[in-house]
């Protein structure tokens, strides 16, 4: 036994060593290509090669994934006791309760989730928006703004490694024949988004203030009032979100070892406590136990399934952190060690209160063994807090996508690691959090009220996976090994709908918490996107015709000043109505003209290969380009202060490639005058020479500027960039003349000067909208816009080189 234990010791130690080690190497967690996690769940021999690094990402995943299930038991009993079943405490509906969380924790988490969700992945991504990406691009329909086919040719943008394309269905076809059909999913889609941020509300709340309440124990030595229990929970979650802003990086190492410290003692908890108290509750894995128990409680006992449902909060977040692990090692941790750690625990407190009926309002703290109860209590606080903090990053990633998908408003994204890749903080999103589960925690004061609104969030964010899952695979006509689970998936939906009417019965209890916070953040990300679609249309309505500026001619009946004018917009194609402002209404503009427009697909990730697409818009003397950036929508736009010289090197790369490709007839696809759009790599060779600036030595000719920047980089050193001087080569004898006289002048445009021009954009309603329409735009969408980030602070763009336009829309 002892030389057991020393090995096992000793397993879990080499992982830990192996996790610093790969921390330390820069390396991220997504460290399995995607080909070979594909691979392995088609090859058993390929599982078996793969299996160390699966091992080591299972054990990463504990304080990732599972700190917000495996905390369940502080609570679970106490909520399923404290109200419904006041008049039915006994062993026989104790022993069926047990049963009831047994088969919950058997049939949702183990057999839906690990068995057939992990399965509709997007290129490993899992979370709602990886099934709606997937949605957007295999069903032939995309309610996201600026697509272009070229977008199709982005190595990740097929499904898995095959890339063939889905069989075709009826609800396919419907999706893509009716718009509504296609708002509706949008709404489904946001649905889901809002029960997760709604989700990292309400851990918080209901995980600290079950830890903490273990200090109302009486004979535990210390008894604090409830008022003090209620202020010490309160000081624990200020200081949670108060130190959100140093990173997740710095304590990520210690979560996991937490994690697993706290599964282990909880399963030696409960099996002691069957082996003293109550052996027989092994009976108890029979389903008979529950017939027994709706048989006794009747309509008590089906609203008491409120409080079965905690026993499985959490589980969405195996699907959603898909993307920082692998489904094998997301299924190895939960089927090797969380799934029975918990089960055993959940026996073993069915045991203890069968013969301590009257403990059940403490159940899980009176049955810890008095010799072990305030180290049991230490890592029971611990283990809240990195559960809460699992929500609360999971809550950042959610809004971030949202973001950049267009579902949310702007927001500030401080990327909080240099080596971990997507460790972000959101100010604004995590101060919203802490007043919201600071509200919640003081106005309930209850675990079992606040149980209540989170065991109704966690069912319904089940039942939203569950359900966008199945009609996935029927929509789309992808047969994710459904054929063969189709009993099994019936059987679970059956239990998740008798779970969901439980969790309806429990509204009046407190389960309108969570479905107002739903709904609030739901109709956020509905009126910024419907507010976006409307301002997108009215540019693409108003977009300047290519023929207007080709009769001006390449002066643009203007002065052409040197510099470099980047134009930003979120037009693809065509030419924004703001260039007109300064066309028609400035004596002056830049001799070089980008028009850039900064946008994302529907896939996780882009290659940074792959990130820009260049163009030309006029014919060669106007010296007018557009630039198209591209983003996944889980893609970290980070501020690398060396834009404008990796657009300069792309633009001489695309003038270099466009002059030895035999030029292409003008199309309106393209949005290209003299050619064709190319990808063009940041690491292709452009024939510039670069050399570094001397910071003594000002680039920018014009003396007011130059002290303007020069002030500017003293106070904000953080934002000075890097200062290169861009060259020909000394002798090119090969070059054409009129290439080389192209490439002189975007060099010499560049030495002068960027200016970032953006508009500032005020939305109104036509007279003739209806009122819903008004208040949705002229009160809940100006709301939001004049609340949030501006849209310079979002691209990165340099305060003292930013030109706004200002634009009022009626639309």
């Amino acid at each position: 036994m002892a030389e057991n234990i020393k090995k096992t010791w000793r397993l879990f130690v080499n992982l830990h060593v192996m996790s610093l080690m790969l921390l330390k190497t820069n390396t991220t967690l997504k460290i399995l290509p995607i080909s070979m996690e594909t691979q392995s769940r088609t090859a058993t021999s390929k599982f078996f090669f793969l299996l160390p690094r699966n091992l080591l990402l299972a054990y990463q995943s504990f304080g990732v994934v599972y700190g917000d299930l495996s905390t369940s038991p502080l609570y679970v009993y106490r909520s399923v006791f404290a109200v419904s079943l006041k008049h039915h405490q006994n062993p026989e509906v104790i022993f069926g309760a047990f049963s009831l969380i047994f088969w919950a924790l058997t049939l949702i988490p183990l057999l839906k989730y690990t068995c057939i969700v992990l399965s509709a992945d997007d290129s490993g991504e899992g979370g709602t928006f990886a099934l709606y990406s997937l949605i957007c691009r295999h069903a032939r329909f995309n309610l996201l703004p600026n697509q272009q086919a070229a977008d199709e040719d982005l190595s990740s943008y097929k499904y898995g490694c095959t890339g063939q394309p889905p069989a075709s269905s009826s609800l396919k076809r419907f999706l893509e024949k009716h718009k509504k059909s296609r708002t509706a999913l949008i709404l489904v889609v946001l649905l889901g988004a809002s029960m997760v941020i709604g989700d990292g509300v309400i851990t918080p709340a209901i995980s600290v203030l079950s830890a903490v309440s273990a200090l109302q124990v009486k004979g535990e030595g210390v008894a604090l009032t409830h008022g003090q229990v209620i202020a010490l929970a309160c000081l624990i979650l200020v200081g949670l979100f108060a130190l959100q802003h140093f990173g997740t990086h710095r304590v990520a190492i210690v979560f996991a070892p937490v994690i697993i410290l706290w599964l282990f003692s909880i399963f030696a908890i409960g099996v002691y406590n069957v082996i003293h108290w109550n052996p027989k509750i092994v009976h108890a894995f029979s389903p008979h136990y529950i017939i027994k128990f709706f048989s006794q409680t009747r309509k008590e006992g089906w609203i008491s399934l409120g409080g079965v449902l905690l026993s499985i909060t959490g589980t969405e977040a195996m699907f959603a952190d898909l993307g920082h692990f692998t489904a094998s090692s997301i299924r190895l941790a939960f089927g090797f060690v969380v799934y029975p750690c918990l089960v055993v625990q959940y026996m073993g407190q069915a045991a203890y209160l069968s013969k301590n009926i009257s403990s059940i309002p403490d159940s899980f703290y009176k049955s810890i063994p008095e010799r072990i109860f305030w180290p049991v209590f230490a890592i029971a606080n611990l283990a809240s807090i990195v559960g809460s903090q699992a929500i609360i990053t999971a809550t950042f990633s959610i809004v971030k996508q949202c973001h950049a998908l267009g579902f949310f408003p702007r927001v500030k994204i401080v990327h909080t690691s240099k080596h971990m890749f997507g460790q972000i903080y959101i100010p604004e999103i995590n101060w919203i959090l802490m007043i919201l589960t600071l509200l919640i925690t003081i106005g309930f004061q209850d675990t079992t009220l606040v149980g209540n609104a989170y065991g109704k969030l966690n069912i319904l964010a089940c039942m939203h996976d569950s359900d966008v899952h199945n009609n996935f695979s029927h929509g789309t006509g992808y047969n994710i090994r459904m054929a063969k689970t189709r009993h099994i998936r019936n059987l679970i939906s059956c239990v998740l709908l008798v779970h969901r009417r439980a969790a309806i019965m429990k509204l009046p209890q407190g389960g309108w918490v969570s479905v107002l916070l739903a709904f609030i953040f739901m109709f956020i990300m509905f009126v910024w996107f419907y507010g976006n679609r409307r301002k997108y249309k009215h540019d693409i309505h108003n977009k300047i015709q290519l023929k207007w500026l080709l009769n001006l001619g390449p002066s643009l009946g203007i002065v052409r000043v040197p510099g470099i004018g980047l134009v930003y917009s979120e037009l693809a194609t065509g030419i924004p109505s703001i260039f007109s402002h300064f066309v028609t209404n400035l004596p002056a503009f830049h001799n070089v003209v980008v028009f850039i427009c900064v946008k994302y697909v529907p896939i996780p990730f882009v290659l940074p290969t792959e990130r820009y697409l260049i163009g030309r818009v006029c014919p060669r003397p106007y010296r007018m380009y557009r630039c198209i950036v591209r983003y996944g929508y889980k893609d970290i736009q980070k501020d690398d202060r060396n834009f404008e010289n990796q657009l300069i090197q792309s633009v001489a790369e695309f003038i270099q490639m466009e002059a030895a490709e035999p030029p292409s007839p003008p199309t309106s696809d393209t949005g290209s005058f003299d050619g064709r759009m190319a990808v063009i790599s940041t690491r292709s060779n452009s024939g510039l020479i670069i050399s570094e600036s001397d910071p003594g030595e000002s680039i920018i000719r014009p003396s007011t500027l130059r002290i303007l920047k020069s002030s500017y980089d003293a106070e904000n050193p953080q934002m000075s960039r890097r200062r290169v001087r861009f060259q020909l080569p000394p002798s090119s004898p090969a070059m054409d003349p009129a290439v080389k006289d192209e490439l002189l002048q975007l060099v010499e445009a560049k030495e002068a000067g960027v200016a970032y021009i953006t508009g500032f954009s005020y939305i109104k309603a036509r007279k003739a909208s209806s009122i819903m329409k008004k208040f949705v735009i002229d009160v809940a969408y100006s709301f939001l816009r004049k609340n949030c980030r501006r849209p310079a602070v979002t691209l990165h763009i340099p305060h003292i080189s930013l030109i706004e336009v200002g634009m009022i829309y009626y639309v």
